[in-house]
């Protein structure tokens, strides 16, 4: 476990020293060169906590989407209930809990619509968590099916957002 702790500050707010733990985790992780299982940041009375769950990692030199210590998924939640992918399809995944969002902005084309074909790391939605907009990527060709989630809704880490019929 890496720890690392900002000068305290009592002037700054909460959500302040919140935003700003976010951006040295990001910082920190993007330097960091082997695999990271869990990152505490600590700012006066504020602290940020993330844990990637080793049964979810894909690659040994890259971490999964973290996933929020103090946010454990809910039973009966969205993600515990979906169903899988149809056989021969792939549906691409929520990397952490938050609020789907199809397009990059209110008002703008989303991303990808039904019969697009998408390719391996093309962005296929957002997801917005602690005022964070989280890119959504497909991992693998394919053509979208079905959009599995309207806009603005809630979504639980690893639900089924987009389904892929392989390219």
């Amino acid at each position: 476990m890496s720890t690392v702790e900002a000068p305290e500050d009592t002037e700054v707010g909460e959500e302040e020293a919140l935003a700003g733990l976010r951006r040295q985790a990001q910082h920190l992780i993007a330097e960091l060169t082997g695999p990271v299982r869990r990152i505490r940041l600590r700012s006066g009375p504020t602290v940020l906590e993330i844990e990637w769950h080793p049964e979810t990692v894909t690659r040994a030199d890259v971490p999964s989407s973290p996933v929020m210590v103090d946010a454990p998924p809910v039973p009966g939640s969205p993600a515990a209930s979906a169903p899988p992918a149809a056989p021969g399809r792939a549906a691409v995944r929520a990397p952490i809990v938050g609020t789907f969002y199809r397009s990059p902005e209110p008002g703008a084309s989303p991303f990808v619509a039904v019969g697009d074909l998408v390719r391996p790391g093309q962005a296929v939605a957002i997801v917005e968590a602690m005022k964070l907009m989280n890119e959504v990527t497909a991992d693998r060709a394919g053509r979208v099916v079905a959009i599995l989630v309207e806009d603005g809704q809630s979504v639980e880490y690893d639900q089924p957002l987009v389904e892929l019929d392989p390219a």
